[in-house]
């Protein structure tokens, strides 16, 4: 695939977003997932967990549909869980484990990037069904999913600073 293409600069965007976000993670013990620094806002599991569904809406759903092994990727619970609208639970036994939310970020993270592989330039121009305020193509829902990433890496980078964490050099 050429280096500039609309679909590499929007996998490298998408890229680019998850290596920040995962730096963003590393070094936090999985006591301080849940902790709400300042209580009631939000939780760097919940963060994680919306990013595998938000991924999964802009980089695989809006693009095609439901696919037929989605729900082994993200299950209809963890999406109502951690989509859109959804509240942060802070009590670690009501939320799937640190080492769970990593494993469906990345199951989800991978799909996309096989999938976008398939894509043709032509393809990306293509309207989605489910248009957002902000897009109305394919190429718009992939730029976006890596804008989105970042902004709630944004509130993980927050939140590490209010848990004692230094900020990612």
């Amino acid at each position: 695939m050429a280096d500039n293409t609309r679909l590499e600069i929007a996998r490298r965007q998408i890229e680019t977003a998850r290596q920040y976000t995962l730096g963003l993670i590393a070094d936090l013990e999985d006591a301080l997932w849940f902790r709400q620094p300042a209580e009631g806002i939000t939780h760097v599991a919940w963060q994680i967990g919306h990013l595998a569904v938000a991924e999964y809406g802009l980089g695989l759903f809006r693009l095609r549909g439901r696919g037929e092994g989605d729900g082994q990727l993200v299950s209809s619970s963890f999406r109502k869980q951690f989509g859109k609208g959804s509240q942060p639970d802070p009590d670690p036994n009501r939320n799937p484990s640190p080492a769970d939310l990593r494993q469906v970020l990345e199951r989800v993270h991978q799909q996309v990037l096989r999938e976008l592989a398939g894509y043709t330039e032509a393809d990306l121009d293509t309207p989605v069904e489910e248009p957002h305020a902000l897009f109305a193509t394919k190429l718009g829902c992939l730029y976006f999913c890596s804008l989105h990433e970042m902004m709630h890496a944004g509130q993980i980078g927050l939140v590490r600073r209010l848990l004692g964490k230094q900020p990612l050099r």
